[in-house]
């Protein structure tokens, strides 16, 4: 399998690494030191060998940081993670929310005298750092070495995953049409500092196998405005490449990379939200000018091709086909019979008969009653819990294929289900259908749309702690930015943007509801009468039947129950000639009109 199941987190060897880490500090004259969870390519996955965060803590959600001082340490998270964090720490580390307090805004107050809180330049962003500095007024921010790395023994070695061609047939534009094309957008700088994974892959056209799960290799690019593109990444991770990166790709050893930037002049172009603090240090080390620019990968990455939007279709469809074969097999297991795993390993296995899943996109989340209001639950062999009749299980999984990522949660009955649950996943459904049937001016963004998810569930005085969607790569990163689906997503939405479209509820102690689809932005026809110059709509690309039994059709308005009669019709008409006998039953049976 992809997937395992051994419990990553260790609570109970927190405190002495937490004691370990405050000897360093006292012997470096030190009052804290901050652990993100970030590598020196600030993508948002890192590598086990880059996972400082949990060995310290035994925290393993996505996104947080740990501001280890002398007398107390938090632990930031934000609303995903705030039930799981408290079973991964030990008493010694403080849960401490965020954003809502920021790191500067903690540390101040823990340390109202002043004190020197020392930070890795690679772990932190230009900008992150900036922040936290115009909101220290008596701390001081200390550049240091990892000091994590100093105590942390057994440390993993580098990743160093063989490296593959993305062919263009996949990726639609060969990677010299898009270096030529990135390079004339540089204007004001001659080069370009990338720093990200997925835009050195999406660039070149390479995908790799050093973050899990995620296809990316390590590495660092500069992007020149004569259009060519300096690598810098391991010579034995490229060895299987060929000729693929031809003449405009110079490669040279990553040791070398610091190097490079302090001989660099003139007009050098900085992303300050994923560039590492220590690659600006270093260009104003060489005398070069920094000006600061989004990766100049970003926004052409983010905007789908059509050879790449006609990948990620069939992605779906292959992957839908996988989706409802496990459907059905759950539909007819006894309640009880099941545990968490056995479902990972059922959907697994479907996924993998397609004979063309390259690897899970994202550790399946399969959690059943209580374990489904763990936003990013990841099943254990000590937490594996049976599927007990009368509570919902809820699945978030998706699979990486060369042609296109999938992410898709569905969450199902098991059994007879109280009628609380239905009210409230019938309120998820309807916010999942505002954002599918929703119709927008050009030039909005994000935070723009984001309130008509939660509607239904505001009605009723309720709300989930997350996003309702983030971007989605094309056999890239399953979370793929800039653009969100929001409170926080500023950046406008444009054609060809993938995104998840997944509200939810989580009752604590209870129950979890998710419903996610993927979707893809394009323009809308035309209305009569239209008098906006631009209309944006999206795409659906998820068909997989949404569970009719968790429904009460009386809360819905007719134009809802018009928009999930049409979704379950095209499910069937889809996937249909894509299974057979008792499954091809049960798809009938479960896109049957309410």
């Amino acid at each position: 399998m992809f997937q395992s199941f051994e419990d990553t987190a260790s609570p109970d060897q927190g405190p002495p690494r937490l004691a370990a880490l405050r000897a360093v500090l006292r012997d470096e004259a030190l009052d804290g030191f901050i652990v993100p969870r970030a590598d020196a390519h600030q993508g948002e996955y890192v590598a086990p060998r880059d996972d400082r965060l949990a060995w310290l803590t035994g925290f393993t959600g996505s996104a947080g940081h740990c501001v280890a001082l002398r007398d107390t340490a938090g632990v930031f998270i934000d609303g995903r993670y705030r039930v799981q964090v408290r079973a991964q720490v030990a008493p010694d580390f403080t849960p401490v929310n965020w954003p809502e307090t920021s790191l500067s805004d903690w540390i101040a107050a823990k340390l109202p005298g002043g004190g020197k809180v020392a930070f890795d330049p690679w772990l932190h962003s230009v900008a992150g750092l900036r922040r936290m500095q115009e909101a220290l007024e008596t701390v001081t921010l200390v550049r240091s070495d990892n000091l994590i790395d100093r105590i942390w023994p057994d440390q993993p070695a580098p990743p160093m995953g063989a490296v593959f061609a993305q062919p263009v047939d996949l990726a639609g534009e060969a990677h010299g049409d898009k270096i030529a094309r990135l390079a004339k957008g540089l204007k004001a700088a001659e080069v370009a500092v990338i720093t990200l994974p997925d835009s050195i892959a999406w660039l070149l056209n390479l995908r790799g196998s050093d973050i899990p799960r995620n296809p990316v290799p390590h590495g660092f690019a500069l992007l020149h405005a004569d259009a060519k593109v300096t690598l810098f990444m391991a010579a034995e991770k490229l060895a299987d490449l060929g000729d693929h990166l031809g003449p405009l790709v110079t490669v040279r050893p990553p040791a070398e990379f610091l190097e490079a930037l302090q001989g660099l002049t003139g007009h050098v172009a900085l992303d300050p939200e994923t560039a590492p603090v220590a690659v600006a240090n270093a260009l104003r080390a060489g005398g070069a000018e920094i000006v600061e620019q989004t990766d100049p990968c970003l926004l052409p990455k983010a905007r789908k091709n059509e050879v790449e939007i006609a990948g990620a279709r069939a992605a779906h469809l292959r992957d839908g086909a996988a989706m409802v074969r496990f459907l059905a097999w759950l539909d007819a297991q006894p309640p009880g019979s099941l545990t968490e795993i056995d479902v990972v390993r059922a959907l697994e296995a479907e996924r993998r008969a397609t004979n063309a899943l390259r690897d899970i996109s994202f550790e399946t989340i399969s959690g059943a009653g209580a374990h489904g209001a763990i936003v990013h639950y990841r099943v254990t062999e000590d937490t594996n819990a049976a599927v007990e009749d009368g509570q919902l299980l809820l699945v978030d999984s998706g699979g990486q294929y060369v042609d296109g990522t999938t992410d898709i949660t569905r969450t199902v009955a098991i059994g007879a289900v109280g009628d609380e649950e239905k009210q409230n996943f019938t309120r998820v459904l309807r916010g999942m259908i505002a954002i599918s049937r929703v119709r927008w001016p050009a030039g909005l963004a994000g935070r723009d749309l984001d309130a008509l998810a939660r509607v239904a569930l505001w009605e009723a005085g309720l709300d989930y702690g997350h996003g309702t969607g983030h971007g989605v790569g094309s056999y890239l990163s399953v979370h793929e930015g800039p653009q969100r689906l929001a409170r926080t997503g500023t950046v406008p939405f444009e054609p060809g943007m993938i995104l998840s479209n997944e509200p939810g509820f989580y009752r604590e102690g209870a129950y979890g509801i998710r419903i996610e689809n993927l979707i893809v932005v394009q323009e809308a026809p035309p209305l009569p009468g239209q008098t906006i110059a631009k209309l944006l709509s999206f795409e659906t690309l998820t068909y997989v039947p949404i569970d009719r039994r968790l429904i009460l059709p009386e809360l819905l308005t007719e134009a809802e129950r018009g928009w999930l009669n049409a979704y379950h019709a095209t499910c069937r008409e889809k996937l249909g000639p894509l299974v057979e006998g008792a499954v091809h039953d049960w798809l009938i049976r479960a896109t049957e009109p309410v």
